[in-house]
């Protein structure tokens, strides 16, 4: 299956903010996003197509535990091609984890569907 990837406003916000603090986040995310293409199934499911996924920061130099938490929601297309959006960022350390209300409201507001 082909896999297309796009970040949401959202993320590309929260991103922006994370970016200023560490200065490899540009690095870590593309190597993410190669990862993520190989293996969409990767992280925790939450539900209705929507995963949490852990990602090192490596200017933190503390791995994956402590770094952050991408939020992915997967769109099937058709039987050869989907959708992963990139809803949200956070770092762990700053926030805990994410209610399943804040996804539906994530999706809702980038009218993904």
């Amino acid at each position: 299956m082909k896999y297309a990837i796009i970040t949401t406003d959202d993320f590309e916000r929260d991103f922006r903010v994370l970016s200023k603090k560490y200065r490899s986040l540009p690095d870590d995310l593309a190597a993410f996003v190669k990862a993520l293409k190989e293996n969409p199934e990767m992280g925790d499911d939450l539900g209705n197509n929507a995963r949490k996924v852990r990602m090192a920061i490596a200017s933190k130099n503390k791995g994956k535990r402590s770094g952050t938490r991408i939020i992915t929601y997967r769109l099937f297309v058709d039987v050869k091609n989907a959708k992963i959006y990139l809803l949200t960022i956070y770092d762990k350390s700053e926030q805990d984890t994410i209610s399943s209300q804040e996804i539906v409201k994530l999706i809702q507001k980038n009218r993904i569907n």
